[in-house]
């Protein structure tokens, strides 16, 4: 057996149905049951009313569909028997001559808990008052065939691994839903059984109303609506079904469906419950008293599920394509007006910066001139430096030039190879031996360089690296590793890169030209000498391995601190046949090894802004111990 990486399997389904006809309705709620039995989903949830349906109105008083519906649920009670699967269905149960709405979870042939609606509707088409009473009642339990139930919204359900809780419908649109305190009392998945009308404009609304709802308490979310088979006579249902998990719409259904359609997806328990230990306002406030309902096992109900259906991005920093503008704007104006307020504070005569024609640089030089552009300043209060050294290749040279050409900026070439040649003569360092002394003695005679021309011309420098780099110490101490202000820390490299690319395609042939050829050019630090041809031989991804393995652990492990065997896990269906589990597992401990090895560079790196959602810099999301061993 898998290991338990915390994947919950659950389905939202819509049954094929008709209008007060009980026995007709359950027959279609079996089917799909079996139906999410052999897809392996341990939780389903069925619409409000569905044994019923939601539009038979004054006939929820008559005795025989009150009857029926019992004679229903009972029957998809007895179906679930040794079944490996918890059902919620929604059906009117009368107690104490008051009629309520109701969900009902039902497992393994019997009903474990009852959760009457709190917030009945009661304006425009709806007026849910007329039949039912509102679920704020101090009943404790109901009596049914499978004896004695638990009764009432207070009801918490528990298995040995999650606990969910439960709203229906007008619940989710109340000023103070019942999930928000559910989940404060420990519910990680919220269900709700719905009957929610469409109307034009009604969709996204309900759709956002659930996502929001669903970052705002940390949980999963499952949502089910009724479908078409309702009556038409003055609305129409189109069979919504939702699934969020803290924010994100992990699945949604094809509406207007006429017959039965259920989605699936896993929910991440490890996830949530990282955010919630993080929230230190995610706490019991002791708003009254709420009740444990534990679901016995069922067998193999809590097994292990792989996330078959779940879609894991490759790069978790990158959005959808379609919110691909917005995000690359939102990038750029973080790093821009964070670059402008430091500018403005130090009153500083210029920026100074190293000018590679590489990833990094290149977004670092964009970023100042919009700074510049911002403030009204002249772009000519930019210092470009060119540093061409043992490795450097025409290709970035020429790439570099015409960047500080076409953005017109001043642009200064110093060759850093004779300092250095003298610095190997004065410590006794044979040239000829391309160590690790070779490389960084290069780097921080550029660095020294930038320094002194920001002493000389009144200016701070502009430190270039990215996050990625930091994570894997890939910059010297005291080289590339410092700064005045680090305008790159807070992006990942496959960020900056896809942000290159995306100014690649908004600016006019000369400059976007440039841009795209400086993403296509490898990553590399240009230390090491190029290779016979003139080409870079110092490759980056060959030495620490592929920047979009590095950024999903960086991501993951940061973000949610999750175990390195789960995030290969992960990583296998992310990357699914373009990486072998052998590569995977290879890279993760590289990664591993170079995080925990290279805190100390991390501890004194300069300011930065935060522009994802981690960062590793010491004053933010990352404070840890530069003395540790790779033991997690």
């Amino acid at each position: 057996m898998e290991k338990n990486f915390g994947f919950v399997r659950v389905a939202s389904a819509v049954p094929h149905m008709k209008v007060a006809d009980c026995k007709y309705n359950a027959t279609r709620i079996k089917e799909q049951i079996s139906e999410a039995v052999e897809a392996g989903v341990q939780i389903v949830c069925f619409p409000e009313l569905s044994i019923t349906g939601y539009t038979c109105a004054d006939l929820f008083f008559t005795q025989q569909l009150q009857q029926d519906a019992m004679d229903a649920l009972q029957d998809i009670a007895q179906y679930t028997i040794k079944q490996p699967i918890i059902v919620l269905v929604g059906a009117p149960i009368k107690v104490d001559n008051n009629l309520y709405n109701c969900a009902f979870v039902l497992t393994d042939g019997e009903v474990v808990g009852v959760v009457p609606k709190v917030n009945l509707p009661n304006t425009a088409e709806f007026y849910e008052k007329r039949w039912f009473t509102p679920g704020r009642t101090n009943i404790p339990s109901v009596e049914l065939w499978c004896g004695d139930v638990p009764f009432g919204s207070d009801l918490l359900f528990m298995s040995q691994y999650y606990c969910f809780g439960i709203e229906l419908c007008e619940d989710l649109w109340s000023p103070l839903p019942p999930s928000t305190q559910l989940a404060i009392q420990g519910a990680e998945f919220i269900f709700n059984l719905s009957s929610s009308n469409c109307v034009t404009g009604k969709h996204a609304f309900r759709r956002q109303m659930i996502t929001q709802q669903s970052a705002r308490v940390h949980c999963g979310y499952i949502y089910t609506s009724s479908g078409v088979g309702e009556s038409t006579t003055d609305v129409v249902f189109s069979g919504s079904t939702y699934i969020a998990e803290n924010g994100k719409l992990l699945e949604q259904g094809e509406r207007f469906r006429r017959d039965s359609t259920m989605v699936i997806t896993e929910l991440d328990l490890e996830r949530l419950r990282t955010d919630r230990q993080r929230n230190t306002n995610f706490t019991d406030d002791q708003m009254g008293h709420y009740r444990k309902v534990y679901v016995a096992p069922i067998e193999n109900v809590d097994n292990t599920v792989a996330p078959v259906h779940r879609h894991f991005r490759t790069n978790p920093f990158i959005p959808a394509p379609a919110d691909r503008e917005s995000f690359c704007e939102d990038v750029l104006s973080i790093q821009v007006s964070a670059l402008a307020r430091r500018w403005e504070h130090t009153h500083a005569k210029t920026i100074v910066l190293g000018v590679s024609g590489g990833l990094d640089s290149t977004l670092a030089l964009m970023v100042a001139v919009q700074a510049a552009d911002l403030l009204g300043y002249d772009r000519k209060r930019i210092l470009g430096v060119t540093m061409p050294g043992f490795g450097t290749s025409d290709r970035t040279y020429q790439n570099a030039l015409a960047l500080m050409n076409v953005l017109g900026i001043t642009q200064k070439e110093i060759s850093i190879v004779p300092s250095v040649l003298q610095h190997f003569e004065d410590i006794g360092q044979d040239p000829n031996i391309h160590d690790v002394t070779y490389e960084n003695s290069q780097a921080r005679e550029r660095t020294q360089i930038l320094m002194d021309l920001a002493n000389k011309t009144g200016g701070f420098v502009l430190g270039t690296g990215d996050m990625s780099e930091l994570a894997l110490g890939w910059a010297t101490y005291n080289g590339d590793h410092m700064s005045m202000y680090g305008v790159n820390a807070g992006v990942p490299k496959t960020v900056v890169r896809y942000v290159v690319q995306y100014m690649a395609e908004q600016y006019d042939q000369q400059l976007g030209s440039v841009l795209a050829d400086v993403v296509a050019t490898p990553v590399s630090p240009e230390l090491l000498p190029p290779d016979a041809e003139g080409n870079i031989a110092q490759k980056t991804e060959d030495n620490v391995g592929p920047y979009e393995l590095h950024d999903f652990f960086l991501y993951y492990f940061i973000r949610y601190g999750f175990k390195r065997e789960k995030i290969a896990y992960m990583a296998s269906y992310a990357f699914d046949d373009k990486y072998s589990e052998e590569q995977i597992n290879y890279w993760l401990k590289v990664f591993m090894r170079r995080f925990f090895a290279n805190q100390y560079k991390r501890s004194c790196m300069p300011d930065g802004p935060k522009v994802v959602p981690i960062s590793l810099s010491p004053r933010g999301d990352l404070r840890m111990p530069s003395d540790i061993e790779d033991v997690l």
